[in-house]
């Protein structure tokens, strides 16, 4: 049994997978209040399971970016917390991994997937892969514009999703550009991910572990700051 966290984009989601099968989920898509919504989901969700504790779980799966700032650092010192608490392995899921999923797993013909996490204006975090995991561009932050994977398309039918698919749809218009709508990372669809890492014993460091931010992570003054 592991405890999957998602907290990457404005949605926070948690769920209970066991041997790679997701059992029970609970999602809220309300903002950035996952500060507010993260632990009483994970009350909950075990709260709904009659014969399962949280101490039960063997180990916390988190997804580990790239995405927002603030959700990922949440979403990690929470799992680090548990993990802590219960002595239980910590395990790192990508958060395009979990998208590429989504992507696949809304259609069996689907065969290339292109997440794209919203990063602002024309930006995104993507990367594009085949259905068997074969990387065909590696995760990168890039400034959408006409000729954003031109070379790929050319050859290739490729599915976009997530949350920063949608505004590129008006750019991107070659005909075998396909936007599956409604894809969004969640902790439903990381068990078979997190399975998978759990059987390869790929754990992380408790103590060290940090999202991958893909950007350093630049603060801003509001324009009516009064110092």
């Amino acid at each position: 049994m592991i405890l999957n966290i998602e907290t990457s984009t404005d949605v926070c989601s948690v769920a209970l997978s066991e041997n790679g099968v997701t059992v029970s989920h609970l999602e809220i898509y309300d903002g950035n209040a996952h500060a507010a919504n993260l632990t009483p989901l994970i009350e909950r969700i075990f709260a709904s399971q009659s014969d399962v504790k949280i101490a039960d779980i063997e180990a916390v799966a988190v997804s580990s970016g790239p995405g927002s700032y603030t959700g990922l650092r949440i979403g990690a010192s929470t799992a680090k917390g548990i993990c802590y608490a219960l002595g239980k392995p910590l395990i790192a899921v990508p958060t395009l991994d979990i998208i590429d999923e989504a992507i696949f797993l809304s259609d069996s013909k689907i065969d290339i997937a292109c997440p794209m996490i919203d990063a602002r204006r024309m930006e995104v975090y993507t990367q594009v892969v085949r259905r068997n995991a074969e990387v065909i561009v590696p995760v990168e932050a890039l400034v959408v514009d006409e000729n954003a994977f031109a070379n790929e398309l050319s050859a290739n039918v490729i599915a976009f999703g997530g949350n920063g698919a949608a505004k590129c749809q008006k750019v991107i218009t070659s005909a075998n550009a396909v936007f599956v709508p409604d894809i969004c990372p969640l902790a439903s669809n990381m068990a078979r991910l997190a399975q998978k890492k759990f059987d390869a014993r790929e754990f992380e460091s408790v103590a060290y572990f940090e999202p991958f931010y893909l950007k350093e992570f630049i603060a801003t003054v509001p324009k009516n700051k009064v110092f």
